[in-house]
């Protein structure tokens, strides 16, 4: 019988997807993600002995290790199929090194990387195999030892201050920092009345307006009432100059093609889809899905990435379907330069669909709504990045009344461009002709009292673009630092915004105090950037650690000394045993407990002081789902099953 080569890959989907272009002489195995890592419940890093991991299989993953080595031992030849980047590098590190601790004869490990599951890339990858990248493994191990250093100290230190069960990393604790200011921001912000005034003239049938925007050739601010009305009864009825007349041609450029950070703030701006959602619907896309005459087929690249890179045969593909499907002059005559930020592995590529020629409409049947929408949507910034620019037209005109200049301003889409496929928001505001000179007569004014705004709550988007911009974390990290924010409840989701907790502002309050390098944005953003340079070979990885654990755990045993728990009072006496009860907080919110605890037990939900209004008797508890999103239950569940998102008045 001859011997099978053995491939292994991460997830199931990925597995069959694979199976079906490598044929019978090769067996295929996930390993389910992560096989082995730090132990769960100790340090698991000799710190002393220049931090050396002491590394297990995961509990729970035992069969799957097993499995592994004894299918290993039948195989002569392993290929590690495992994600391009530095978690792919370091599980097929782990497989290997697990596999080989077992053998009984010598094994050849092979690494094969690709960035889609198609035919063709498959069996590219697995004709041209190399070796693992031991610069990957090594910056996925230093950031991972990092992170385990950050949580086993400072995890604790805060169950002992604030609460158990609490949570710190590096990434975790600056975006929590970011929506806890930015709610301090809109707290403080006192908002100012204005005044706006426009003027509404009227030619050839059309009615435009113009803003006031200049009294005496100064900008004019209006913050009284009176004024306004004083000057709508001046200027209603006057006729006005046409002083200036300014046409301007500019050439909108498309977007890059998508990144995840792109891809996630474009899914929300869009389909108000969570970074979690989108990170999931684009995996299930990358590995594999069930294609009418087609079967099990990848339809996108890989979608942990931030290089803009597509590679030169999809782009002629891309130019091939533009010249054969749109009217001519809409392929761009040359090739767009995007910039991607930092450093960047050439090899990876842009998300794109595997193949342009499979059009959204004719996978409709074969997709959920959720995953037709985000392929429709990768698929059409894809062929964007290769159409020509729009072309527009905007018209600027400053009428004048006395010593007022009054602004208007039109937009007309000459050449819609990339557009056609790719619609953007461009507002298009038609204008009557006009010429400089001309008289018109103010038929209408209209007066608006208006308020200044505060800054808007991060969402998914934005606090992406937030980390992205400061250079805090990576493409993979993004969508777990939210889902780990809302799960600690130290934020919620509010109408797609994030609204930071008492326990989440507690928890920033400390660390900006006692720890300000973790707050640190920038110094954050230079330990993801040692780290790149690790995986370059251009820095020691365990020269990472020696520059940030001495102080870091010096800060640590200082915090010790300063932060003393603060009690909050209830103001009630425990009913079971006669000490004070206080409050306390827990992943759930807050709760009253009694001070003797653990010796007495006795514990309630911390009410809003609202009658159920189902059974009168209970009051309402503000609780949480799954989703960290906030309802209102009867605090006598499970007698009364009443709830509410909105608390009742």
């Amino acid at each position: 019988m001859k011997e099978k080569s053995l491939v292994i890959v991460e997830s199931p989907t990925k597995a069959k997807t694979i199976k079906r272009f490598l044929g019978d002489s090769f067996k295929i195995l996930s390993s389910m993600g992560h096989l082995i890592d730090l132990p769960k419940n100790k340090l698991g890093v000799d710190i002393e002995k220049g931090f050396l991991p002491h590394y297990k299989i995961i509990k729970g993953r035992e069969k799957i290790a097993q499995k592994i080595k004894e299918e290993a031992e039948e195989s002569l030849k392993i290929y590690l199929a495992t994600d391009p980047d530095r978690e792919g590098e370091a599980i097929g590190w782990h497989i290997k090194n697990l596999i080989e601790a077992s053998r009984k004869k010598k094994k050849d490990f092979l690494r094969v990387v690709f960035h889609e599951i198609t035919k063709e890339a498959i069996r590219e990858a697995f004709s041209h195999p190399a070796q693992l990248d031991l610069r990957k493994v090594e910056a996925q191990q230093a950031r991972r030892i990092l992170d385990r250093i950050v949580g086993y100290f400072l995890s604790p230190f805060l169950w002992r201050k604030v609460c158990r069960g609490l949570s710190a990393g590096r990434v975790q604790s600056v975006a929590l920092k970011f929506i806890v200011t930015r709610e301090k921001e809109i707290k403080n912000f006192i908002p100012k009345k204005y005044y706006t005034i426009e003027a509404i003239f009227e030619k050839e049938g059309l009615k435009f307006k113009a803003r006031l925007i200049r009294e005496e050739g100064k900008k004019i601010t209006l913050e009284d009432r009176k004024k306004a009305e004083e000057i709508k009864n001046l200027i209603l009825g006057k006729d006005f100059l046409v002083e200036k007349l300014e046409k301007k041609l500019s050439l909108k450029r498309p977007q890059p093609p998508f990144i995840t950070s792109s891809l996630q703030q474009e899914a929300f701006r869009y389909f108000r889809y969570s970074s979690s959602k989108t990170m999931l619907l684009a995996q299930r896309l990358y590995e594999g899905i069930e294609v009418k005459q087609e079967g099990l087929t990848g339809l996108i690249t890989y979608m942990r990435t931030d290089s803009f890179h597509i590679s030169p045969q999809a782009k002629k593909e891309a130019k091939a379907f533009i010249e054969r499907n749109f009217s001519e002059g809409y392929l761009a005559s040359k090739e767009y330069k995007f910039k991607s930020k930092g450093i960047i592995q050439a090899a990876h590529e842009a998300i794109r669909p595997t193949r342009v020629e499979r059009i959204p409409q004719q996978l409709e049947d074969s997709l959920s709504k959720d995953e037709f929408r985000l392929y429709e949507l990768i698929w059409k910034r894809f062929l964007a990045c290769f159409m020509k620019e729009a072309q527009i037209e905007s018209t600027q005109v400053t009428l004048k009344y006395k010593n007022f200049d009054f602004l208007t301003t039109g937009t007309r889409i000459l050449f819609d461009g990339f557009l056609k496929i790719y619609p953007e928001r461009v507002r298009e505001e038609r204008l009557p002709s006009l010429s400089e000179g001309e008289v018109l007569r103010c038929v209408e004014v209209k007066v608006e009292e208006k308020e200044t705004q505060p800054p808007s709550r991060f969402n998914d988007a934005s606090l992406v673009r937030a980390l992205e911009e400061k250079g805090i974390g990576r493409p993979s990290t993004y969508a777990p630092t939210i889902s780990t924010l809302i799960q600690r409840n130290y934020v919620r989701r509010e109408k797609g915004s994030f609204i930071p907790t008492e326990l989440g502002v507690k928890v920033t309050e400390i660390l900006s105090d006692f720890f300000p390098n973790i707050l640190d944005e920038k110094f954050t953003a230079k330990m993801e950037e040692a780290l790149d340079y690790v995986e370059k070979g251009e820095f020691p990885w365990r020269k990472v650690l020696d520059d940030f654990y001495p102080q870091f755990k010096q800060t640590i045993d200082e915090a010790e000394t300063k932060v003393k728990k603060t009690v909050e009072f209830a103001g009630r006496i425990c009913d079971k045993c006669g000490k004070e009860m206080i409050i306390r907080y827990s992943k759930k919110g807050k709760f009253i407990s009694c001070s003797d605890y653990p010796r007495c037990k006795n514990a309630y939900p911390l009410t809003t002081g609202i009658k159920c209004p189902q059974c009168k008797e209970g009051e309402l508890v503000e609780r949480r789902n799954k989703r960290g999103q906030v309802f209102y239950g009867c605090s006598k569940f499970p007698k009364c099953r009443y709830t509410t998102s909105q608390l009742p008045t």
